[in-house]
């Protein structure tokens, strides 16, 4: 990575998740809502899912999967699928200054990831937006501001438990943050302040307890 690259500020637009057939094209998954972002042939730039070194690439063109919500991307120089293998979980970049003309209501991806989520009629706060999904309408993932109480099971006497399951049962869960799905939309979304970093929801009854993940 050259001077010039660590000056630059940089715009996560999509993750290389496999190769697609033989020929070396490749799925990405995308993280933005612009198709030209992966259509279009010109200068992408590329990270290394390990080490970070970023390096550019030329584009030449892509096309879109809409049931798998994937595009298909050719670049120069990769022509088998070895090669295409090796890309794997690499990270697709734009310089963030290279950012399309948005019109009225319309968001960045990375300008939406951190917003506090506050209920409008009560000022609750309710958490905040840890990502952006794509399904017919946007969906914002939020983590939940007050996270559930995970209830503790007594310790089992475990001398008489073989050296095997022992190991199974001493085993710790990994908890995820309990989070919920909130439609993008301007009837539930009815402010969405970036300068002051807080989107304000009117959610129907129930839409905060559906779709509550945890762990």
């Amino acid at each position: 990575m050259n001077h010039e690259q660590l000056k630059k500020e940089w715009l996560e637009i999509g993750t290389i998740v496999s190769p697609q057939g033989l020929r070396g094209e490749l799925r990405v998954y995308p993280n933005s809502d612009f198709p030209e972002r992966f259509l279009e042939p010109g200068i992408r730039w590329l990270q290394h899912p390990e080490t970070g070194e970023i390096e550019s690439i030329e584009l030449l063109g892509g096309r879109y999967i809409p049931k798998k919500n994937l595009y298909i991307i050719v670049i120069e120089g990769i022509e088998n699928r070895d090669r295409a293998e090796e890309l794997r979980n690499y990270k697709i970049l734009v310089d963030q200054s290279d950012r399309p003309t948005l019109e009225e209501d319309e968001y960045h991806v990375a300008d939406l990831i951190n917003l506090e989520v506050y209920h409008q009629q009560t000022r609750e706060k309710i958490g905040i937006v840890i990502d952006v999904f794509t399904a017919g309408n946007d969906l914002l993932e939020v983590k939940l501001h007050q996270q559930p109480v995970v209830e503790t099971k007594p310790a089992r006497d475990l001398s008489q438990i073989s050296r095997k399951s022992k190991r199974k049962k001493q085993k710790k869960p990994q908890n995820k943050p309990a989070t919920i799905f909130i439609p993008f939309v301007k009837e539930i979304v009815t402010v969405v302040d970036i300068p002051n970093n807080k989107i304000e929801i009117t959610p129907p009854e129930g839409l905060l307890e559906i779709n509550r993940i945890s762990s």
